[in-house]
């Protein structure tokens, strides 16, 4: 029925459909963030869980293993991150002195290139403070607010993943119900490659923390800077948001540096050994440890992190990739949404479909050549 509607108002329904799912999304955050975390978790404990049933364990003893080993492990990073962020607090004395030295050195340099005195930037230090402390002020009061909210983030993540876990079958069942017979051999491939992907993704991503966590937190700390492994497991855990992380990571790096040392070579130090770092990560060790299976551009993977941080704050950021991912997924393998698929990929041709009529054309072929092009591997793009 719908394909018979002309085409402009087949794409003006489409897009009425995404955006009241997006106010929906919005409108649902609180509901659907824990919901999403769970589903994506629930996905990394599979391994562990089908061990424990090949075994032939009850399911809900499986489940409640695999549960264990989340929490021990999560409780390991949350412990790690504390006593580091102790060491830190301990130094507060230094710090505090380091801070006011490079504070004076900035404003005998300001009153040296500019004819602001170093009473006019007193003044407007103070100032500034003052408006600072009181925004900070109503932060905290937010922050309390929010506080009830985080717990109860937290105590309903693992009981979805109890749930998703013990009522897989039941869901999957009802999944397959949505599609006429003809299509399930179509719809277990993409569930089974959607799997694949989440799976390679995440467990990627906990390489990847590891690595750059010891990687660049050792090389600091060989060459002697001061809370060098901190600097690490912060920069590892902001790389996993796309693009924006790595900036932060940088400028949390400097500013624990600046704020740890009377001198500026630390800081070069830092900036360097990151961007080393990060160099090695992304055209060595990530491809691959994750893959490149999915491919998703940058252009798409920038707003997808803004979209995604403004909708469910942090946890939508770290988890925007593979949302995008399992969404490009389920557009490739369908006829009536293809484009948004094209639109996600990094399958960039070299030349213009403006020049080459071919480009134009939804062609298996064609998405061969540009997979080949652009180093992405094979996918059965059967459609459905």
């Amino acid at each position: 029925m719908i394909d018979k509607l002309p085409l402009t108002v087949r794409r003006s329904i489409e897009l009425m459909g995404l955006f009241f799912l997006g106010w929906l999304i919005v409108l649902g955050k609180g509901i659907l963030a824990p919901l999403l975390m769970a589903f994506f978790l629930g996905i990394m404990l599979l391994p562990i869980f089908r061990f424990f049933r090949s075994k032939r364990l009850p399911e809900s003893l499986a489940i409640g293993i695999s549960l264990l080993a989340l929490i021990l492990v999560l409780g390991l990073i949350i412990w790690f991150f504390s006593y580091q962020i102790s060491n830190l607090v301990s130094d507060f004395p230094v710090i505090q002195k380091n801070v006011t030295q490079h504070l004076k050195a900035l404003s005998a340099w300001i009153e040296d290139i500019s004819p602001i005195s170093t009473e006019e930037q007193t003044s407007f230090i103070s100032e500034q403070s003052s408006k600072i402390l009181s925004y900070a002020g109503n932060m905290l009061s937010g922050a309390a607010l929010s506080i009830t909210g985080i717990f109860v983030f937290l105590g309903l993540v693992p009981i979805y993943i109890f749930l998703l876990l013990f009522y897989k079958n039941l869901l999957l069942r009802f999944v397959f119900f949505w599609f006429p017979p003809e299509n399930h051999e179509k719809v277990e491939g993409a569930m089974r490659e959607m799997e694949v992907i989440i799976k390679s993704y995440l467990f990627g991503l906990l390489i990847q923390i590891s690595y750059i966590t010891v990687l660049l937190g050792g090389i600091l700390m060989i060459v002697g800077i001061k809370h060098a492994l901190l600097i690490g497991v912060i920069f590892a855990f902001l790389n996993l948001i796309p693009y924006v992380g790595a900036l932060i990571g940088n400028i949390i790096g400097v500013l624990i540096t600046l704020a740890s040392s009377s001198e500026l070579w630390p800081i070069v130090t830092v900036l360097g050994v990151i961007a080393a770092v990060q160099f090695l990560d992304n055209n060595i060790l990530m491809p691959r440890i994750v893959g490149s299976k999915v491919k998703i551009n940058a252009l798409a993977s920038i707003v997808g992190v803004i979209v995604a941080g403004e909708i469910a704050g942090v946890v939508g950021m770290f988890l925007s990739l593979p949302i995008i991912a399992v969404l490009k997924i389920i557009f490739d393998r369908t006829e009536r949404f293809r484009q948004w698929g094209v639109l996600f990929g990094d399958e960039r041709p070299s030349r213009s479909p403006m020049e080459v009529p071919a480009l134009r054309q939804d062609d298996e072929r064609v998405d061969r050549q540009l997979e080949q092009e652009n180093k992405i591997e094979p996918t059965d793009r059967t459609k459905g």
